[in-house]
């Protein structure tokens, strides 16, 4: 198994770093701040941040159709313009759960976006994934849990890998042309001594990297649950991975402060910044959600 380490790669101080995407036409990492309501570019080039406010937690921002990006904010999904700054609703999301906000997503090779919610208070059983295409929502069926995460969509759209970050598990299902999912399977369950999975994403293989919260590391699996990678942080949350670079082989983590006491913090000075490392396998670039 390979085995590396993290470097840093930027300060950010995020609180809830999370939705890393890799944006090849920009040659940058867009990322999000979910309790600090921010969305932020970094360039690795030349180490240059840049920074929005959003109206409400936002979940993650990917490229959309005709230029610009959606956006998943605990209200529904949002276009939102950098040039401006600006966020146009075009969605609602479960406006009968004002508990409730948008957490992570992926986009499959036809343009289908798929999301998931979950309860802010980390608790309750309100989370549910979704599908979104051309202005049409549908609730995938997945049964409802505390915190969803992912999904991941393997390169080819043959299996979305949707994570349980509180029951510590990830199902596959295989996804179909109008935005349901065929009955799941157990891909992998995970013990207490990894942390909790966060963030999940695929690369050109179909292998799963996956970041663990409270775990200290990113692990990648292959598509059928062999563990091949373990990358360690120095910082104990991880929330997700992003790859991209000029050939595809860079990776970036973003990290996460929330829920630390003050003894924890002082131990992880460098917890919500940007961790980078290299993978032997290159990632697949995100297609632009299809807006119509």
């Amino acid at each position: 198994m390979n085995r590396r380490d993290a470097q840093h790669a930027a300060s950010v101080g995020a609180t809830l770093g999370e939705g890393p995407v890799w944006i090849a036409a920009d040659q940058a990492l867009w990322f999000v701040d979910i309790k600090q309501q921010r969305v932020h570019r970094f360039n690795p080039a030349t180490a240059a941040m840049q920074a929005w406010a959003a109206p409400d937690q936002i979940g993650w921002v990917l490229p959309a159709q005709g230029g610009g990006f959606l956006a998943g904010l605990a209200s529904g999904l949002h276009r939102f313009a950098p040039e401006s700054g600006n966020f146009e609703l075009l969605a609602p999301v479960e406006p009968d759960l004002p508990g409730n906000r948008l957490n992570d997503a992926a986009v499959d090779p036809s343009g289908r976006l798929w999301f998931g919610s979950m309860d802010n208070g980390e608790t309750k059983a309100t989370g549910r994934v979704y599908s979104w295409c051309a202005g049409m929502l549908r609730d995938s069926g997945i049964a409802p849990i505390p915190i969803t995460n992912g999904p991941a969509i393997a390169p080819d759209g043959s299996a979305l890998y949707a994570v349980n970050t509180l029951g510590r598990s990830i199902d596959a299902f295989v996804p179909t042309r109008d935005g349901s999912l065929s009955e799941g399977r157990r891909f992998l369950t995970f013990d207490a001594d990894h942390g909790h999975p966060d963030g999940a994403i695929t690369d050109a293989e179909g292998g799963v990297w996956v970041a663990f919260y409270g775990g200290w590391a990113a692990r990648r699996y292959t598509p059928d649950g062999v563990q091949t990678d373990e990358v360690r942080f120095p910082v104990g949350n991880i929330t997700k991975i992003a790859l991209g670079g000029p050939d595809g082989r860079t990776a970036f983590a973003t990290s996460a402060s929330k829920g630390l006491d003050p003894a924890a913090r002082a131990q992880q000075p460098l917890a919500g910044d940007l961790f980078t490392f290299r993978v032997d396998v290159p990632g697949v670039p995100t297609p632009p959600i299809q807006l119509e």
